[in-house]
């Protein structure tokens, strides 16, 4: 989380870490405000029809080897590439949306196979915006996380230091005073 001191609109500035955003949906899914369904029914039907206009897309290409008779092995080959990459695509961007990634494996190191494989993409965001925003999860376990790390650390720095002997602190037991 980002514990950078952003201003309001009323020029306050928000103590704490802030929640990071998620594309298409800001940081609406904090509270599910502003169009917060809207938008998630939006990225599902969105990404449902950019998958059926991208599968039309591929059986076009399909078709266009068949006609140019490339041959049996070449048009098996195509297939398999394209249902193996989908298919590692959806995978490897559902466990985006529940984990970060870890070691070598960032969001780069899968980029051409997710690149063929756009279908299995385009279908991981539609299924997950049927149950939240995709990210919303792991975006929320880590804010919440970050937020109750901030104030257990405001709280144990809170109160005059001097203060601390004269008056009982929270969750603290009183200290008589040293005699000089």
């Amino acid at each position: 989380m980002s514990e950078q001191q952003k201003t309001t609109g009323d020029g306050a500035t928000p103590s704490g870490p802030q929640p990071e955003p998620i594309r298409f949906f800001g940081t609406t899914w904090v509270e599910h405000d502003g169009g917060y369904g809207l938008r998630r029914a939006g990225v599902a039907v969105g990404a449902a029809a950019a998958a059926a206009v991208g599968a039309l897309a591929l059986r076009l290409g399909y078709q266009g080897l068949t006609i140019a008779d490339v041959g049996g092995v070449l048009n098996a080959l195509v297939i398999v590439m394209f249902a193996v990459c989908s298919a590692i695509a959806f995978r490897k961007t559902w466990e985006g949306f529940t984990r970060r990634p870890s070691g070598a494996a960032g969001p780069d190191a899968l980029r051409s196979v997710r690149t063929v494989g756009f279908v299995g993409v385009l279908l991981a965001w539609c299924f997950r915006a049927l149950k939240e925003a995709p990210g919303e999860g792991l975006y929320r376990r880590e804010y919440e996380t970050a937020r109750a790390q901030y104030d257990k650390r405001r709280r144990t720095r809170t109160g005059n230091p001097a203060a601390r002997g004269t008056t009982e602190s929270p969750g603290r037991s009183a200290r008589p005073k040293r005699k000089r």
